[in-house]
């Protein structure tokens, strides 16, 4: 005779080592492989109790299957028990064998014992397949009209698995769940409307039907808020919250747009957000509901602004998962009402002193969304406060979105120049490309500023030069702008300069090991720039002249063709004038993954040349012979990520108007004088007509239930140039979350990508997401218009990536 179970649990846990374990583990096997041939009907049961831990163990149990058939065949409840527990947990709907059992359920499921029936609900529930729900469906129908409380709950469980195995019986079950709401016990109410969750959910055509029951489940939830002191129900002193919690989840479901449902509902959620205790962590769930709920239904302005003044209260609670559950759900409501949430900014900001990282990060991404013209000085203050301390993880988001906020709500342009300085100066090192780009185009266009900005520059120059970003930001104005640092009287001054001290500062920087090749190239240029702006330009050639045998190639050759130019002292003034001011540019980066790990990729412009992986702003070229090794690279930094194969042009076209140029590359617009005679010109393939306006929309992706469609617009006075608004639609039944939309383009095309309207894709194709860019074909005519696309996302809880070749019509 085998051991009892406690004996084996016993035995199993003393085992020293694994292989102690598997020789009590085959041994008890063996036993009951014996009992069972013996058939040993007092055993039995016993026997497959043992197994189930086995199972959980880890080790095969398959050869005991039969054995639990056996159990529910037997008349004893105890019996039955453990073969239908052995039957949920041992077997699943795929298995052939479950379908010997489908007369056994029968039988039970129309036994006179409440306790046998209810086994075969709960087994019918967890693992009925398609065939044997449609079988034994009437028989559940039939429970959930039982006059048996235990057993119309159970019931109305197990009808939830019917009805996702068989939904065109939806219709046979739908009055008997109208009667449930009528039901006195709170189990079948509860489990009643867990069921008409489930059904509105699965298939939206029922809410329309369910929206008549709205009267009906706000009696039952007004009857839960003023009812008095309820033993049996009671939970730390609020009635029933498991069913409030399901009640308002429901209303939300069958009152989202739909302003008379909303009517009805409203008084009964002012009670709930207004009576309910949140001194106690039942009463925060509750609340929690009803707030979600006011916020997705058509509620009244005065009800929204209830609603969050309970998130506003979470956010002094000490428990840090309520106060992350507020900032969350306040993040997703701010942009309903701003001035409602703005009541709350500084409980928000002082969540940025929370030791609690997620914390600090949901109060950041709220900060950003509250930020308008007339908090802008606070916010920014407070944000720059917590820069100076923050992580490593946060400083780059930080740094980006302080000077994207600055840019667009800055009172005054000092003020912006300020600001952005000393974001520079603590995070400098952690900002993308643009900017640089925009703080130098501000300062370029604004001729008050031009004084101002150079001595703010210089001053934080002498203070730190670590921050590389700052460095060439410095590097360029002075350079633009470095005669206005002497040309003021002495009076007018913040800080007395020399000629002297400049050169010496940029010499100082040049020298120091931790400045980079591209931060020199800034500086080198800089200098270049002030040999027409100082009086004295002998010390400053002589230090160009020292980085004509520097190993870094592109310093070399920046010094060595600067150094040309000291001899063409007739046209040398006229070449190294000041740039024109450009058009801003827009901040936005992508992070892509790249061979050696991850890093932001900038997907913005075509003014300054094929996309990179660095960090740091472009440098400036001196002519277009210093682009030659970077047109040599081969493929697009982009299209090797997203696994291209085709070759790209490994020329630049040359740039003849100084106004295109990069603003930091002041000879760009040169045309270098031909060393060699120019080829013979080769007659050039007939082009295709032109097309202008729009073109019908393109579906270019179709796959997982994601769908991409371009519209594609062109003007005949710009052939070179397509604009293209992507468009993202969801067919799946759920939502698909973090959708990121790449694009990655031969060098030969220049891109420049706007801000996506959206990252959520709505399901069942009730919503589009859009995105618009726009392509510069520098080779149009010759070669043909070619974008590579990428989709990541996440959908129903996994992560998912496709990537698509994505062709244009002939002409594009």
């Amino acid at each position: 005779m085998s051991r009892r179970l406690k004996d084996l649990i016993k035995a199993a846990r003393g085992a020293k080592t694994a292989a102690e374990e598997r020789e009590v583990i085959q041994k008890e096997c063996a036993a009951i492989r014996t009992s069972f041939k013996q058939e040993e009907a007092d055993y039995r049961h016993r026997n497959v109790a043992k197994l189930l831990y086995i199972s959980m163990l880890g080790y095969p149990t398959q050869w005991g299957q039969m054995e639990c058939l056996k159990l529910i065949a037997s008349s004893g409840f105890s019996d039955k028990r453990i073969g239908y527990l052995a039957l949920m947990l041992l077997l699943d709907e795929k298995q052939e064998i479950l379908i010997l059992v489908t007369s056994h359920m029968k039988n039970d499921l129309n036994s006179n014992n409440q306790f046998i029936a209810g086994l075969a609900l709960c087994a019918l529930g967890n693992i009925s397949s398609q065939g044997i729900a449609r079988d034994l469906a009437p028989d559940v129908e039939k429970l959930l009209g039982s006059t048996n409380p235990y057993l119309r709950k159970k019931a109305a469980l197990c009808a939830i698995r019917v009805l996702r195995k068989c939904p065109d019986l939806m219709e046979n079950f739908v009055p008997r769940i109208r009667s449930l709401l009528s039901d006195r016990n709170h189990g079948v109410l509860l489990t009643g409307v867990t069921l008409m969750t489930e059904l509105c959910e699965t298939d939206a055509a029922n809410i329309e039907y369910f929206r008549r029951l709205v009267p009906t489940l706000v009696r039952v939830l007004k009857n839960l808020v003023m009812s008095g002191f309820a033993p049996e129900y009671d939970v730390n002193g609020i009635t029933d919250p498991y069913l409030q919690v399901k009640i308002l989840k429901l209303l939300r479901i069958l009152g989202k747009g739909d302003a008379e449902s909303t009517d009805i509902m409203n008084d009964i959620l002012a009670q709930v957000a207004t009576n309910t205790d949140h001194s106690r962590n039942v009463g925060n769930a509750v609340l929690y509901e009803c707030v979600q709920t006011i916020m997705n239904i058509e509620a009244e302005d005065g009800l929204r602004l209830l609603a969050i003044n309970v998130l506003g209260r979470f956010l002094g609670n000490k428990d840090n998962n309520i106060r992350y559950v507020a900032l969350a759900t306040l993040g997703k409501v701010v942009s309903a009402d701003v001035e409602a949430v703005q009541r709350h900014r500084n409980t928000i900001v002082d969540c940025l002193k929370d030791p609690d990282t997620s914390i600090r990060k949901r109060a950041l991404e709220l900060i950003y969304a509250l930020v308008n013209e007339s908090n802008i000085k606070i916010l920014a203050h407070e944000l720059i406060t917590f820069l100076q301390t923050a992580t490593v993880e946060f400083r780059a988001d930080l740094a980006v979105n302080l000077c994207r906020v600055t840019e667009r709500y800055s009172p005054n342009k000092r003020w912006q120049v300020d600001t952005i300085l000393r974001v520079l100066q603590i995070a400098g090192n952690c900002v993308p490309d643009e900017v640089c780009y925009n703080l130098i185009n501000l300062v370029a266009s604004s001729p008050e500023l031009h004084t101002y900005g150079v001595q703010k520059m210089y001053m934080s120059l002498t203070n730190d030069h670590t921050q590389q970003t700052l460095v060439q930001v410095a590097s360029w104005s002075i350079g633009e702008f470095g005669d206005l640092l002497l040309s003021l009287p002495a009076s007018d001054r913040e800080i007395n300069v020399t000629e002297n001290d400049v050169i010496d500062l940029f010499d100082k920087i040049l020298r120091d090991p931790a400045t980079t090749p591209v931060t020199k190239d800034y500086i080198l240029t800089a200098l270049m720039k002030l040999t027409s702006r100082f009086p004295s330009g002998q010390k400053l050639k002589s230090i160009i002249s020292r980085y004509q045998s520097n190993i870094d190639l592109e310093l070399q050759q920046r010094a060595v063709e600067y150094s040309k130019l000291f001899a063409w002292e007739g046209i040398r003034d006229s070449l190294l004038e000041r740039i024109p001011v450009l058009e801003q540019r827009e901040m936005k980066t992508a992070t892509v993954a790249t061979a050696n790990g991850t890093g932001e990729a900038n997907l913005l412009d075509w003014d300054d040349g094929p996309t990179t992986t660095s960090q740091q702003p472009s440098s400036p070229t001196p002519a277009p012979a210093a682009a030659a090794p970077a047109a040599s690279s081969g493929l697009d930094i982009l299209s090797e990520i997203f696994g291209s194969s085709a070759p790209v042009s490994t020329t630049t076209a040359p740039v003849n108007n100084v106004a295109a140029a990069d603003p930091l590359d002041f000879l760009s617009a040169l045309t270098p004088v031909a060393s060699t005679p120019a080829p013979a010109p080769v007659a050039a393939p007939t082009p295709a007509a032109p097309l202008n306006g729009p073109l019908p929309t393109q579906t270019v992706f179709q796959k997982n239930g994601v769908t991409v469609y371009f519209d594609i617009m062109k003007q005949a006075s710009t052939p070179n140039i397509t604009l293209i608004n992507a468009s993202f639609s969801n067919a799946n039944p759920f939502p698909v979350a973090n959708f990121d939309f790449k694009v990655a383009v031969p060098k030969y095309i220049r891109l420049q990508v706007n801000t996506p309207s959206g990252n959520l894709l709505p399901p069942n194709n009730s919503g589009r997401v859009s995105q618009s860019f726009k392509l510069l074909n520098s080779n149009h005519g010759e070669k043909p218009l070619l974008v590579k696309i990428k989709l990541d996302y996440m959908a129903n809880g996994a992560p998912g990536s496709d990537m698509a070749d994505v062709s244009f019509p002939e002409g594009c």
